[in-house]
């Protein structure tokens, strides 16, 4: 098993990782009567795109000696009213340092083709932009 997830109560979940006993908490967001005071799921479900964009760039770029420490993501979650999902995933990322366009092309595909990207639905709507030398 991943992880153990527990209703609280007052639209509020308590997940833990099994591996490493990591607990976070998610509340329904305040459009959707909840308190917002902490990530909502879908707020998570978007997050991990950009987290997983990362995350396999730097896997995958280690053995290219591709180096993105310091690298980071500003995301916005827009959300369809009826039915209520993800209707776009807006994510920005920000590369310091210089690229060759070999490795920006290999950011650009990668980031595009990482495990969370695949696993969302086509339906959602992913704005992705690219800026290097930050």
């Amino acid at each position: 098993m991943t992880s153990k997830i527990t209703y609280l109560g007052d639209l509020r979940c308590e997940s833990q990782h099994l591996q490493s006993g990591t607990i976070i908490f998610t509340d329904a967001p305040t459009d959707n009567h909840g308190k917002g005071e902490v990530f909502s799921p879908t707020d998570l479900c978007a997050t991990s795109l950009a987290q997983c964009m990362l995350t396999t760039i730097a896997i995958l770029g280690k053995d290219k000696g591709l180096n993105i420490e310091g690298s980071y993501a500003e995301l916005q979650k827009n959300m369809n009213p009826q039915p209520r999902k993800i209707s776009e995933i807006v994510c920005t990322l920000y590369f310091p340092g210089t690229f060759t366009p070999e490795q920006k092309s290999f950011i650009e595909e990668t980031a595009m083709n990482c495990p969370v990207a695949l696993s969302l639905s086509s339906e959602v709507k992913k704005t992705v932009i690219f800026n290097y030398g930050h």
